[in-house]
């Protein structure tokens, strides 16, 4: 695995776009209207932008998968982190749906574990490449960074055929939220 280049943007965002179109959680912020697809991208985009700022962005060996980690110690209120969340209201949740993407950011924070983390926002695999080790792989590494930095590593997915392979890769749920779905809460012990 290897860091993202800026130049490397389009690629991240293609790859995350295809991978949660369907995607209960991503969909429940992103408006649902005519330009929900194009919605799904901007999100992808402002989520690249901010774990440059505050995180890690990583692109497997062969290109076929990518990875936005936040590091939530290093964020903080910037020009820049200002503008990127305007954003995201205007083009991805539209003001009818900010407040339900902030109360269910809030509720995610509070069940945070109380330890220095390395969330895992979002990993994704090029649709036609899955199945294939490209996503395991591309997660070990990531663990394996997190751990070395002496950072619980936790995440949330909705979607629960994925639960046995976050779990074969050392993650526990320790909490399930509910926003009309399941939001299984999981990290490293």
């Amino acid at each position: 695995m290897f860091r993202a280049k800026p130049n490397d943007k389009q690629l991240v965002v293609d790859i995350l776009t295809r991978s949660f179109i369907d995607n209960k959680s991503v969909n429940y912020i992103i408006k649902q209207d005519g330009k929900r697809d194009q919605r799904l991208k901007h999100l992808m985009e402002y989520s690249f932008d901010f774990c440059n700022l505050f995180g890690d962005v990583f692109i497997s060996d062969y290109r076929e998968a990518c990875a936005l980690v936040l590091v939530p110690d290093r964020k903080k209120v910037t020009l820049k982190s200002i503008l990127l969340d305007i954003k995201l209201v205007l083009l991805v949740t539209g003001l009818s749906n900010t407040k339900k993407a902030i109360s269910r950011e809030s509720a995610i924070k509070q069940i945070h574990p109380n330890a220095p983390l390395y969330y895992l926002w979002f990993i994704g695999v090029e649709p036609s490449k899955q199945g294939h080790g490209t996503g395991s792989k591309l997660l070990d590494e990531i663990i394996q960074k997190g751990l070395s930095e002496n950072r619980t590593i936790c995440l949330e997915t909705s979607t629960i055929k994925n639960l046995p392979w976050y779990e074969k890769h050392g993650f526990k749920t320790y909490r399930e939220l509910d926003f009309g779905y399941k939001l299984y809460c999981m990290k490293t012990p």
